[in-house]
């Protein structure tokens, strides 16, 4: 039986109105990390009866104190991490968790390290906080995307005070194991340094299970900042919640003071979503994984023997196409792509789009390591996912 999902049109799902489809200049699109493929009904249920109930006013302790609670459970389940609720902060998006780490639980004026390539913001938004950014490309490992434990040493030698970590990461989709925690644990820890662990697609997680990084030893938990949420796995981010873990002591002591300030942006609705998320849409969740897996690696296959380097994701719904060799092949057509070593960030995105209909995110905006690289988003009806691989593999034979 045809999955409903496999359905959807273009036509449809510009009419929902959401950023991905409006402000997308073409007829697939695969860019900013939306869903097409909806929220689970326990979600849709709360929202609705908030709404009936009037529950549209700032945030109250009861509603906080049952995010809080179904944060805790759900990792506690999920990853075996167990953390009290009362650790378990409301902020308005992981964007904002990032500045408050910067801010407060960082050394003044040191540079911030970033794996890269990197979700685009975090790329450019320590410059806006007085903050440079130091840009450690990760390197290929039998075909995986690593961390480079040399260069990371050698940002916190030269002064960097906080390390950015994105798992699962995006764009790449790798998902760090243990051991390769416990390593950047090492690293961090003989410099003193912090780490914020963006943990926001922690729930989808297609091979293995996720660890957070905070629970690989005691050493972690006492220099990480955490930040996770309901938002990408269940497709509610314009609600504006996720939650900061804080786990260690003196954290917890230096939030306190400030915390009707630093909490303000998370909104009522977006704690109320993901509660339900975290207790309720299990089972939704489930689904849509097996949904998310299937268009992977039909995606996989579609790509198979093409001119497009690919490695399937093990986690996130986005996957990470390798242009490179492609676009140099043809460098001398008469209707040429950009230089991809050279050309301003967007560039490569903005000539696909044109030549493919398809709207992905040029990897050039997710630091230097991403240049020649494009960001497509999975996270859309199958058919359409794999008309988009397919196009662009065409457009580059």
């Amino acid at each position: 039986m045809t999955d409903p999902r496999d359905l959807l049109d273009a036509e449809t799902l510009r009419a929902r109105g959401s950023l991905k489809w409006t402000a997308a200049p073409t007829e697939l699109a695969a860019w900013v990390a939306e869903s097409d493929l909806g929220t689970a009904p326990a979600v849709t249920a709360a929202l609705h009866d908030a709404v009936t109930g009037g529950l549209l006013g700032y945030l109250p302790p009861r509603v906080r104190a049952e995010m809080a609670g179904a944060c805790a459970g759900w990792l506690a389940d999920t990853c075996g991490w167990r953390v009290p609720a009362e650790r378990i902060m409301p902020v308005g998006h992981v964007t904002e968790a990032l500045q408050i780490t910067v801010d407060r639980y960082s050394r003044p004026g040191s540079p911030v390290v970033l794996p890269t390539p990197a979700y685009m913001p975090f790329v450019t938004a320590p410059r806006v906080w007085g903050r440079d950014v130091v840009q450690v490309p990760m390197v290929a490992d039998a075909g995986r995307q690593v961390l480079d434990l040399d260069a990371l040493d050698a940002a916190f030698r030269a002064g960097a005070g906080l390390l950015a970590l994105v798992n699962p990461h995006n764009p790449t989709g790798r998902v760090l194991g243990r051991d390769e925690l416990l390593a950047v644990a090492d690293v961090v820890e003989r410099h003193g340094a912090r780490v914020f662990a963006d943990e926001i697609h922690a729930p989808l997680v297609l091979t293995g299970r996720h660890v957070p990084y905070a629970s690989v030893s005691a050493a972690a938990a006492a220099h990480t900042v955490t930040a996770v949420s309901a938002s990408k796995a269940w497709n509610i981010p314009g609600l504006k919640c996720a939650q900061v873990i804080l786990s260690n002591d003196a954290d917890a002591d230096a939030w306190a003071p400030d915390d009707v300030l630093l909490t303000e942006g998370a909104s009522t609705l977006g704690a109320l979503a993901n509660a339900a998320a975290y207790t309720a849409g299990r089972e939704w969740l489930t689904d849509l994984l097996a949904y998310l897996s299937g268009t992977r690696d039909a995606v996989a296959a579609a790509l198979a023997g093409s001119a497009v380097g690919h490695r399937p994701p093990e986690g996130t719904y986005l996957a990470w196409l390798d242009l490179r060799a492609a676009l140099d092949a043809h460098a001398d057509d008469a209707d040429a792509p950009p230089p991809w070593r050279t050309a301003a960030p967007g560039a490569l995105g903005g000539w696909l789009a044109r030549r493919t209909g398809v709207f992905g995110t040029d990897g050039a905006l997710c630091g230097e390591a991403g240049r020649g690289f494009v960001r497509l988003n999975l996270a859309m009806p199958r058919p359409m996912a794999v008309e988009a691989a397919r196009r662009i593999a065409d457009r580059l034979a």
